[in-house]
């Protein structure tokens, strides 16, 4: 068993990003150590609150070389302290497969209780998803609460949420996840549902009844419920504002990328959105819409989206789903990727992975290369070998900023009819419509009005044809 001794990472300045009220606002409410999120009265559904104060980590390393498996580690110590945990160590375990019984091994597991004594953690947290027979397993023999990756990232969702939209989708997925793992304190949830008398009987309460689980289980699928009616009435604003901008043929370029890419930062450089920018995993949660123009006055969208990672909950993913639909509907992917991370390639996997998921996966795409203020000349050669084709850019300091806008605008979808028109002066709409939802190819103001080439969409093509030349 190795023992991985981890560090904090420094933060860094945020001046580009505007003022960023709303991370004041998520720092003001980070966990205070040495506070419990336990209730200390189970006698309703057991939600599994986190108490994150002091974990250890756990990870069994099964394929890929030992970088690959202290990267791992790294990422999941960063979603850690995401969470707002203090991180005292970290366990790997080498082994052809997890243990089916309690991941680690029944021989590592009085070892991991020794480091949880010595250490005085009160949570460990591994590194996969545990079934509920392994929760329970490792939970019963080490003694203190023992959580698996799912439950941190859908626990840092919850700290992150705040619009209505995002609220609902992250209870949705927890419901998900947790429906399969209830659990009671002492087997309380398995007693039988009944009345006040010392032997469970009562009014509609004697015979088999429903046990506790079973009444918790529905109380779960009633609010899992309830919670898609809200997300189907929540979508229907998405749509139409969607629609509107189909209905303008207006182009949108969506920024997706692995968690703390530089997504939102890049968003904030290109079009000075001041959304939120933190230096932590799942800063954005809701995704931001941006107008912005090409050089030639054209307009289309930029939308920060929800950043990805490796093994993405599949519970999220469906419950993300109509705002993962923003990645799945634009005509660009400009796909963020940190330069500095040991292992960009499995970035670049991950999220490609996820896009495959939600039928994304056959967009045009433009690699970016971030955070280059970070790396050597040697990274980059290395980088711009094995990716010819990416662009290299620090949304920190400005550098490459202008030749990716002019990638992205060469790589947006162009109208598709060529038109020379005559338009009267009078008909300026036509014109202002042109700058907007068109491509301008030469224009010329003379006696009888303007005289343009350009490019545009069949529909104002044939508001064009009584003006061609």
């Amino acid at each position: 068993m190795t023992t991985h001794h981890l560090t904090t990472a420094p933060t860094e300045d945020l001046d580009h990003d505007g003022d960023q009220f709303d991370l004041e606002d998520r720092n003001a409410l980070r966990r205070v150590a040495g506070l419990s999120t336990e209730l200390s009265d189970i006698s309703e559904v057991e939600y599994r609150q986190l108490r994150l104060e002091r974990v250890i980590l756990a990870s069994v390393w099964t394929t890929g070389s030992e970088a690959d498996a202290d990267n791992a580690m790294a990422e999941l110590r960063l979603l850690a302290e995401t969470a707002g945990s203090q991180v005292l160590e970290g366990v790997v375990q080498r082994r052809s497969t997890p243990d089916p019984a309690t991941y680690i091994g029944r021989g590592k597991v009085a070892e991991l209780r020794e480091v949880v004594v010595a250490t005085g953690a009160d949570t460990v947290i591994c590194d996969g998803e545990l079934t509920p027979a392994q929760l329970r397993n490792l939970e019963d023999r080490v003694k203190v609460k023992v959580i698996d990756r799912t439950a941190l990232i859908l626990d840092i969702f919850a700290q992150h949420a705040k619009s209505a939209e995002g609220k609902a989708q992250v209870e949705l997925a927890q419901l998900q996840y947790l429906k399969q793992r209830l659990r009671g304190w002492g087997g309380n949830l398995s007693r039988q549902a009944g009345g006040r008398t010392a032997g469970g009987a009562g009014i509609g309460g004697r015979g088999p009844g429903e046990t506790k689980i079973e009444t918790d289980r529905r109380r779960i699928h009633s609010r899992i419920a309830k919670l898609k009616a809200e997300l189907r009435a929540l979508d229907v604003t998405r749509e139409t504002k969607r629609a509107g901008r189909q209905r303008h043929r207006i182009p949108s370029v969506a920024i997706v990328g692995y968690t703390n890419a530089g997504k939102s930062s890049l968003l904030n450089r290109l079009t000075g959105a001041g959304v939120l920018v933190e230096d932590a995993l799942f800063a954005t949660l809701d995704p931001t819409t941006r107008r912005t123009e090409t050089a030639d006055g054209r307009v289309y969208t930029l939308t920060d989206t929800v950043g990805f990672v490796r093994h993405l909950p599949h519970d999220l993913v469906e419950a993300f789903a109509s705002t993962l639909e923003e990645s799945a509907l634009a005509d660009l992917l400009v796909h963020v990727v940190d330069a500095s991370d040991p292992d960009p390639a499995g970035q670049i996997s991950a999220v490609r992975e996820v896009l495959h998921d939600i039928d994304a996966g056959s967009l045009p795409e433009l690699i970016v290369f971030n955070k280059i203020d970070r790396v050597d000349d040697d990274v980059l050669t290395t980088l711009r070998t094995r990716y010819p084709d990416a662009a290299m850019v620090s949304a920190r300091t400005g550098a490459g900023i202008d030749a990716l806008r002019d990638r992205v605008e060469h790589l947006l979808p162009r109208p598709e009819v060529e038109v020379t028109a005559l338009v009267p002066y009078e008909r300026g709409d036509l014109i202002d419509r042109i700058h907007r939802d068109g491509e301008f190819l030469g224009s010329e103001h003379i006696a009888e009005g303007t005289r343009v080439v350009a490019r545009v969409h069949p529909d104002l093509a044939a508001e064009l044809e009584p003006y061609l030349a």
